[in-house]
């Protein structure tokens, strides 16, 4: 049994909790919003109870919620194996915390970077142990999706690798190897795919519906590329391709303004009730931004 340290309570860092503590980990959660460590636990509560109606195992949730410990203080995680991270994709964010992190936690932990974008060989670089820095992407929901991109740095130690191998082993992970690149493998051709999705919507060649129908009907996908933002989160999405945009400098990631849009007005997708399509019980409709980001119309649901 690992004790690990979880740094962020939105979607992403909930699911990795959940997700370990399920796995027989004792878990510190951390997050300085109390009102997002509430949310986080009550969501992990109901992830539980619902598991076996969605198909999943049967989950004890007061045995998963029992190897939680949550607070708002990084102190939490003085005594933690390994920590994970899971704030914004933003920069100077993750900048500030692992200055604080690197300062809290025990020299001999491993850090792990669950990014979706960002290199993890310039995350390191913050700290002073980047060869106990290793990078992980989680997909979403963290406890349904069985593989990870495993991502090393420049510097990262076999040893420090081996030991989130291990870890991921025990969260019922394949772990799947990948070079130190922005975006790695998922995102450089996912991000890609949603961002052109999200500007055939804007230029009105069709609307969020018709697009993703194209991709269950004509090519198998489960779920359509605005289907899998909104899962994400729009805003997510647009973080992680603006950071591709000035990584590369390349006019192909440039994010479209439709995102941009839809993160303003608070549109982030499942997380925040509506997407490119509503969400929760009231929801009988699907709606799709009109062309240029303006008004919202709305579809039938399939």
């Amino acid at each position: 049994m690992t004790h690990v340290g979880v740094v962020g309570a939105g979607v992403m860092g909930a699911g990795v909790a959940q997700n370990l503590a399920h796995s027989g980990h004792t878990v510190a959660l951390v997050d300085r919003d109390s009102d997002a460590i509430k949310q986080a636990l009550s969501g992990i509560e109901t992830n539980c109870r619902m598991s076996r109606l969605l198909g999943g195992p049967e989950i004890d949730a007061e045995e998963v919620l029992g190897r939680i410990r949550a607070d708002t203080d990084l102190l939490l995680l003085e005594d933690a194996e390994v920590v994970i991270e899971n704030i914004t994709e933003n920069w100077q964010l993750k900048r500030a915390l692992y200055l604080e992190l690197d300062a809290v936690v025990r020299l001999d932990a491993v850090f792990v970077a669950n990014t979706s974008a960002i290199p993890i060989t310039r995350l390191a670089s913050l700290t002073r142990r980047p060869r106990q820095f290793v990078g992980v992407h989680f997909m979403n929901p963290v406890p349904m999706k069985p593989a990870v991109e495993l991502i090393p740095g420049h510097h990262t130690s076999p040893e420090a690798l081996e030991t989130v191998r291990e870890l991921l082993g025990s969260m019922g992970k394949k772990a799947i190897d990948v070079n130190d690149a922005c975006g790695f493998v998922s995102n450089r051709v996912l991000m890609l795919t949603v961002n052109e999705a999200a500007y055939l919507v804007h230029e009105g060649v069709a609307d969020a519906k018709t697009v993703d129908e194209v991709f269950r009907s004509c090519f198998g996908h489960p779920m359509g590329p605005l289907e899998t933002a909104d899962l994400i989160g729009v805003d997510t999405i647009l973080y992680s391709i603006e950071v591709l945009h000035e990584h590369f400098a390349d006019s192909k990631y440039r994010p479209c303004p439709l995102l941009k849009h839809m993160t303003d007005a608070g549109l982030h997708g499942r997380k925040s009730g509506e997407g490119f399509y509503p969400y929760g019980p009231s929801a009988t409709e699907r709606t799709a931004p009109a062309a240029g980001g303006g008004a919202v119309r709305s579809v039938p649901v399939n």
